[in-house]
């Protein structure tokens, strides 16, 4: 679990953090890196960020935006094995100290007041709120090509003969035409940074993460994909590979964005 600081008004109390960079950022705060940087307000540079998530010894909540990386990748990996890391950016690789969080958390920090905005002063940006997710939209679109991403097996074994496939080549279905007419349009004019992304899977295949206006694809480069559309809540649309689709994953998977 994440380690804490002790207890002041001026130190944080650090509860998680995420990496914001082109090949990896939540998903749920925007379709691609620039548009998350925008939300939060900060330049898309091309290294990007890392956000720790955390209270003030007064219970506030803070984003602190750092440009060390490499520290925040180092905790996350960490806590993911269940190691103790002490995450304290250093001072200087701080470019911004935002009130309120981005993202809903369910843990607070102890022995501090309960979490809640710190008072607004001259100048201060409105806090940070985590998207809606509850209606659905594009942030429960893209948390739902989250779950499809990270539960691939369960949702392929869904998938078998008697499902019906959307086939990449035919596209009877309008709203699945327009994804895969929009996915091809990003090979011959490439998208805004983290628009397309690629991650390991079994063997070697990669995940593909595609996101567009309204939509998002998540895919293995030698299997199916699936597709997500904000008109069609909750109905996710399997698209066989055909003759189409496996060229189309290839050439995507060629400008996609991928974790160093």
């Amino acid at each position: 679990m994440p380690t804490t600081e002790s207890a002041d008004d001026d130190q944080l109390f650090v509860l998680t953090a995420v990496l914001l960079t082109p090949a990896q950022f939540p998903s749920v705060l925007g379709d691609d890196y620039p548009e998350v940087c925008a939300g939060l307000g900060l330049e898309p540079y091309a290294e990007g960020y890392g956000l720790v998530l955390g209270q003030d010894g007064a219970g506030a909540r803070w984003t602190v935006a750092t440009e060390d990386v490499s520290l925040v990748a180092c905790a996350i990996a960490a806590w993911d094995c269940g190691m103790e890391y002490d995450l304290s950016p250093g001072e200087s690789s701080i470019v911004a100290a935002l009130p309120g969080w981005p993202l809903a958390l369910a843990v607070s920090a102890p022995d501090v007041p309960a979490p809640h905005d710190p008072e607004p002063r001259d100048g201060d940006p409105a806090p940070l709120v985590p998207p809606d997710a509850g209606e659905w939209g594009p942030a429960q679109r893209r948390l739902g090509a989250d779950d499809i991403a990270m539960q691939w097996v369960a949702w392929r074994e869904q998938v078998d003969d008697e499902v019906t496939f959307v086939d990449a080549g035919e596209q009877p279905h309008q709203g699945v035409r327009r994804v895969l007419e929009e996915a091809r349009g990003y090979v011959a004019d490439p998208p805004p940074p983290g628009r397309v992304r690629s991650s390991f899977a079994a063997g070697e295949a990669r995940t593909l993460r595609v996101d567009g206006p309204g939509w998002s694809m998540v895919a293995r480069t030698d299997d199916i994909a699936f597709v997500l559309l904000d008109e069609e809540p909750r109905e996710v649309h399997p698209v066989g590979r055909g003759p189409e689709l496996p060229g189309l994953l290839t050439s995507l998977d060629k400008l996609a964005a991928r974790p160093v």
